[in-house]
């Protein structure tokens, strides 16, 4: 199966954080999944750690992309179709970032690993 991770469950995989479920924990460590973080995360860590809105693991120059890279996740660049399809998504969730995973998972057919049940509204396959 092909992961594509909410920014929040790579984050709490990394920390070994509580918060992220079981089913999501166990499907994030099945070595036969594939696990995915869109460049657009990296982009929202950038952004949020640099304005002091987010405690990473590791330092940005370490975490992105290296660190995941060496822990098996590859990284998702943006592509055309995922403009289109982001383009194309209802406002049934404002947050840019969000609207993107949404956009790349169904443009992709994957699923999402994530805590946030405002992707439901959109038809993704997510996992917690």
């Amino acid at each position: 199966m092909k992961l594509l991770l909410d920014t929040h469950s790579l984050i709490w995989f990394l920390d070994d954080d509580p918060r992220l479920s079981a089913a999501a924990r166990l499907a994030i460590e099945e070595p036969e999944n594939e696990r995915w973080v869109s460049i657009g995360s990296g982009w929202e860590m950038a952004i949020k750690s640099q304005l002091g809105k987010l405690d990473l693991p590791k330092p940005f120059d370490v975490l992105f992309p290296g660190a995941l890279e060496s822990l098996g996740f590859s990284i998702m660049p943006i592509q055309p179709a995922h403009l289109h399809r982001y383009h194309s998504l209802p406002l049934h969730h404002r947050d840019p970032f969000d609207r993107l995973l949404i956009a790349q998972a169904l443009a992709e057919g994957i699923a999402v690993v994530g805590s946030d049940s405002a992707f439901d509204a959109y038809g993704v396959t997510r996992i917690w």
